[in-house]
Formats: structure tokens, C-alpha cells, sequence
């Protein structure tokens, strides 16, 4: 979805918007300067390629998820009022990029519903399942219509697979229990009928099972939370990571729970350090990004970017005349 966001209409849209609540225009300005560096500056690395995304928003980028609902939103706001009152829809819910739409199949065509979604941003692609035997599935949930009203059960894809961190992995606790508080927070959150709902509890049993966890009692579904840290400011807050090596590192920062400090675990078996196979490691002024040149004499900084290797781009901004103190470089990758 990202790619196919008009970049154009979108910063028209964020200037509407901030002049709608009033914002001063220096703000408004910086804001809109902001936009241009953000959309402007698309660049990824495959392998040894450096690629420019010409056209929508970035892939992978956190501001992308914001100014794609800043659109969503608008689109919604301008045209869903018509569309609702045209094709007769019932309800209307969205959640980022999926649709969930209500409506009587002997007043409403859906396939013409598609093509009116099209004509209106035809960058956007739209398509359209509707349900089956009176089963629809949306999101992690699915819908079944029967005769008096519907329910819900949950959904899992065919290709899911019963894996969680193993119970028996040198893991920090709260990373392993993660997974397990979710899968009972969305069992106690859905209003599910009791089949259901033991179905779901007999899922999430045989997964734990599959994982070596320990089977929860009946009157205990979501393991034991650690007491909660004294109250404190964010001023007096200091956050630290450890890397977590076993029971002791456990022991370790149980010393600080009653303090000011908040410890967060961290690990080095992730899935690049896993599955990379790079033996050596490249000089960082032979690779490409984001360098910061300082000068020795002065102590100003020019920050610039590349697509080339550091050194070929520092031989272009060194002066002829400069034969000793050359200014100091520093990368980020």
C-alpha cells in the first residue's frame, strides 16, 4: 500500500490539515519541509545496489504508516459519505488497509463497489472476497453468519504453525511469556461462544505443550506478572538494557527493582546474527550512506549522503590545497 500513495495529493492533504487547526505558519512550514525530506530521500540498499524509490511512500519506514492514514483518512472523509448512500452499504470498517463491508447482496453489487473504489485513486488496487457458506474471515477473527445473528471464532492462516520461544531456551523470561499473554489477553477479550471459546483454549494448551510450557491451572490462564516498579518521573527514569545470559542476569537485575533504574532484557541470538554467514567485516569507508565531515579548524560540519563508497566521496571534498589535518569522518550505515 505504502509505494501507492500519491506523494503529491498527500503533502496537499497535510497542508489542508494543519491549516484546518490553526497551526502557525512557521510550524506549518517546517512541517511541510519535514514531508519533502522524508518522501524526497527514498533510499534503500539491496545487496550492492543502491535503489531509489521514485513513486509513494517508503517501504519499512515508521513516518510511512502515519502520512498513509493522514491520506486513508481524508479519502474516507471525502468520498465514503457518497458511496455509503450510493451503494447502500450497511457498515464500514477499516483497520490500515483491510475493509470490512455490511451490506444487503440484493441491494448492493459488490464488484460495482470495487470499480467506484478504483476510479476514485486508481493507483490503489482493491479486492474483494466475500464470504463463503456464510463464513468471512477479517483480521485474526472469523465471522459466522447463522440464521439468528453471528459469531465470531479465531482465525489462523493454513500455513500457521504451532512455534513459539520454546520454554526451555536460555531466554528472558518476559520475551518467552510475551507470546503466551497474547494469546489469553485475545482469548478473554473476544467475546467468543463457549464452544469457541474452549476450542481457542484447547489451541492454546496444545501449543504451550508443543513449546514445553507449563499448562496453566483452569482458575489460572495468564502466568504470573512480577510486581509492579515504584512510581517514578520520567526525569528520574533511567533506562538500561542487558544482555541476557541465563538465571543470573535474572538475579542481576532483580537488585534494581526498587530503584529508579528499569532494565530491559536483550539477546544476541536474533535472526541476523543466526542466519548471517559473513565472516569478516568490511571497512565502514568502503561502504555507502550517511557521512558527517567536520572540519579540524573551525569545528563546522557538513552532513551529506552517498551512494558511492566514503572515500571516493571524501577525495571529492577535499581541497587541493590541504595537505595536512584532513577534516575527520565519521559513517552511519
Amino acid at each position: 500500500m505504502y509505494s501507492n500513495i500519491p506523494i503529491t495529493e498527500t503533502k496537499k492533504i497535510l497542508d489542508d490539515v494543519t491549516r484546518n487547526n490553526l497551526v502557525d505558519t512557521d510550524t506549518r512550514q517546517e512541517r511541510l519541509s519535514w514531508y519533502d525530506t522524508i518522501t524526497k530521500q527514498n533510499y534503500f540498499r539491496h545487496k550492492e545496489n543502491i535503489t531509489i524509490q521514485k513513486e509513494g511512500l517508503a517501504m519499512g519506514a515508521p513516518s510511512s504508516s502515519i502520512l498513509s492514514e493522514i491520506f486513508l483518512q481524508h479519502a474516507e472523509h471525502s468520498h465514503l459519505p457518497y458511496l455509503t448512500q450510493k451503494h447502500k452499504i450497511i457498515n464500514y470498517f477499516r483497520y490500515v488497509d483491510d475493509i470490512l463491508l455490511i451490506y444487503d447482496s440484493t441491494q448492493t453489487n459488490i464488484q460495482t463497489i470495487l470499480e467506484n473504489f478504483k476510479s476514485i485513486y486508481p493507483n490503489l488496487t482493491f479486492t474483494g472476497e466475500t464470504e463463503h457458506e456464510n463464513v468471512l474471515s477479517f483480521l485474526d477473527i472469523t465471522i459466522h453468519k447463522t440464521p439468528r445473528n453471528i459469531k465470531i471464532s479465531i482465525y489462523r492462516k493454513p500455513t500457521f504453525t504451532d512455534t513459539i520461544i520454546p520454554y526451555t531456551s536460555n531466554q528472558p523470561p518476559q520475551h518467552k511469556y510475551s507470546a503466551v499473554r497474547f494469546l489469553y489477553n485475545r482469548l478473554n477479550s473476544y467475546h467468543l461462544e463457549k464452544d469457541e471459546y474452549q476450542k481457542e483454549l484447547d489451541t492454546i494448551h496444545h501449543i504451550l505443550h508443543n513449546s514445553s510450557f507449563p499448562i496453566p491451572s483452569r482458575t489460572q490462564h495468564t502466568p504470573k506478572r512480577p510486581p509492579p516498579l515504584p512510581p517514578t518521573t520520567e526525569s528520574e527514569r533511567i533506562l538500561s538494557t542487558v544482555t541476557y545470559s541465563g538465571k543470573e542476569s535474572k538475579y542481576i537485575t532483580d537488585l534494581f527493582r526498587h530503584s529508579n533504574i528499569q532494565v530491559a532484557f536483550r539477546t544476541n541470538s536474533t535472526s541476523r546474527n543466526l542466519l548471517s554467514h559473513n565472516t569478516h567485516q568490511c571497512d565502514a569507508f568502503t561502504q555507502s550512506g550517511v557521512y558527517k565531515l567536520t572540519c579540524p579548524g573551525c569545528g563546522k560540519a557538513y552532513i551529506g549522503q552517498t551512494g558511492r563508497y566514503f572515500t571516493s566521496r571524501y577525495h571529492e571534498h577535499k581541497l587541493p590545497s590541504l595537505t595536512t589535518r584532513p577534516p575527520q569522518i565519521s559513517s552511519d550505515t
